[in-house]
């Protein structure tokens, strides 16, 4: 073999190593691009999963936080309207005495009608 064709075997093979070199860091980067997709579809299922399931947990604390403000606020009405009713009974304004105060009243007015028109005479 010739120097000539030593220097070229020489270089063929360096051109080679140098391919070879370039396909690897071609292959590097392919595998890592893969890995890093894998686990970007992985996180994304993940969250997915993860913001679903605090969606199912933020209606179940509405639906209770509801029936606790609904239940609170139905004791609350309640408590108020015994408080109102307590005192239009106290004031005589309850409908079940109302008539039988104006019965009563227009009584009195008839009484002091008739004061009113003997004192006059």
């Amino acid at each position: 073999m010739s120097k000539i064709e030593t220097i070229k075997s020489k270089v063929s093979q360096a051109e080679d190593l140098a391919r070879d070199i370039w396909l690897a860091g071609i292959g590097a980067y392919g595998k890592g691009f893969e890995e890093a997709q894998g686990k970007y579809e992985k996180i994304e299922a993940e969250a997915t999963k993860v913001f679903n399931d605090l969606v199912v947990k933020g209606e179940a604390i509405e639906s209770e936080a509801k029936e606790k403000f609904t239940t609170k606020t139905s004791k609350a009405k309640s408590s108020v309207e015994a408080r109102v009713a307590e005192v239009r009974t106290k004031l005589g304004l309850d409908s079940n005495n109302t008539d039988q105060k104006i019965e009563e009243l227009s009584a009195k007015i008839d009484v002091l009608a008739d004061a009113v028109a003997k004192l006059t005479k």
